[in-house]
């Protein structure tokens, strides 16, 4: 937070911008807030974590093009399919 002297400095800056100017009440009451922008956040979103791959094995994956990390994401969830998770 700024102290007295500094919003003393601020304040008097404000005041001689002829382009500045504090907002009326009615103009605060008038705001709406911006809306979120990206991408919409997600009921189970995804860990980020890191993970070690043997080489090959991200070779290969890497090899299909964009979306390797989604094809190991469904590999793993293949996988735990037909393996207990414990």
């Amino acid at each position: 937070m700024p102290t007295a002297k500094e919003e003393a400095a601020i304040n008097a800056g404000i005041a001689a911008d002829p382009d500045a100017r504090e907002l009326t009440d009615e103009e605060i009451a008038r705001l709406k807030p911006m809306p979120l922008r990206g991408r919409p956040r997600a009921e189970n979103p995804k860990v980020h974590t890191g993970l070690r791959l043997d080489a090959e094995v991200l070779d290969a994956f890497k090899a299909g093009g964009r979306g390797w990390q989604t094809r190991i994401n469904e590999a793993l969830k293949d996988w735990l399919k037909s393996h207990s998770a414990a």
